[in-house]
């Protein structure tokens, strides 16, 4: 085992959750070599051709991880690990705070990902992506999520994250999109599994943001949902609600305490940039990149639930 590459204690936890074979045809290459190729990468941000020869040829780990983000293997495991890390631990999703019940906070906030000129260049046609049940299905999206900000070429991630700084979901953009109008579609994404029966819990007692977050709409919504709003208000904002006098109405509650927990947002996305990969994207499409942030989103996890072995003198 070396840098960058699953212990055996975190492989023995997601192996169950690969596929068996490769179908009809032929049989997988080695699955911890290959996700360890791709772990590799990620981490190092190196080009595919340049992966060391330990994981195998490139073609067989970058094909692999260009068909798991197509077909949703990667997602499918990082679903399971959230699912199994609710059930075994209720304050591994659930944050508790002192002297009150029980509530599910969620942490929202996004990052730019300067884009590498390495991702540009895509061909304008939409990729033709494998299926579940076999065969090829059109991407008809077909939008790569890259745009001009002050940074150049950039690509946005809109996150939530929980309070142990784990990334829920994502929805990725051109790095010129707001934050604000991006807040309904990565909320209404959130799918928590439940072992045994039951719907997933999709809506959360508390969401936390800053105030790239606070608008009449997004805290209109928020009440319709049922969800407690703490989110910090911008001073344009406060003067604009004094100016109109009793016309302005109440002023939104604010909890300094729970505001501090936000920042498990900003830690999520420090994890997050440990690897190179995400930090610069280099991949031209948007599934593929994706597929990244979920094969190391599923690194995160790992990291925080299996326990090594101790080591005995």
């Amino acid at each position: 085992m070396r840098r960058h590459e699953l212990t055996h204690a975190q492989w023995s936890k997601i192996e169950p959750l690969l596929p068996v074979n490769g179908g009809p045809g032929g049989q997988w290459a080695d699955h911890r070599r290959v996700i360890n190729g791709v772990l590799f990468r990620a981490r190092t941000g190196v080009p595919w051709p340049d992966l060391p020869e330990r994981y195998g040829p490139w073609q067989t780990v970058y094909e692999r991880h260009r068909r798991w983000s197509a077909d949703g293997t990667w997602q499918q495991v990082l679903a399971e690990l959230q699912i199994e890390a609710d059930a075994a631990d209720p304050d591994g999703v659930l944050a508790r705070s002192a002297g009150r019940e029980a509530e599910w906070a969620v942490n929202i906030d996004s990052t730019s990902c300067r884009a590498h000129q390495h991702a540009a260049g895509a061909r304008h046609r939409p990729p033709r992506l494998p299926a579940k049940g076999g065969g090829t299905r059109v991407d008809t999206d077909g939008r790569e999520a890259l745009g001009r900000s002050r940074g150049g070429l950039t690509c946005k991630v809109h996150l939530l994250a929980d309070d142990r700084a784990r990334p829920l979901v994502w929805l990725t953009s051109p790095g010129q999109r707001g934050d604000n109008p991006m807040l309904v579609p990565v909320l209404e994404k959130l799918r928590i599994g439940r072992r045994g029966p039951g719907r997933p819990r999709s809506r959360p007692d508390r969401l936390r943001g800053d105030k790239a977050y606070s608008s009449r709409d997004t805290r209109a919504y928020l009440r319709r949902r049922h969800i407690k709003a703490t989110i910090a208000q911008p001073d344009d904002q406060r003067e604009h609600r004094r100016r109109r006098g009793r016309a302005g109405g109440r002023p939104p509650a604010f909890d300094k305490a729970q505001y501090r927990r936000r920042s498990a947002a900003e830690r999520c996305v420090s994890k997050w940039k440990q690897f190179r990969a995400v930090a610069s994207r280099y991949d031209k499409r948007d599934y593929i990149f994706n597929g990244t942030l979920t094969v190391t989103a599923i690194a995160i996890w790992l990291r925080d639930t299996v326990q090594e072995p101790s080591e005995t003198p």
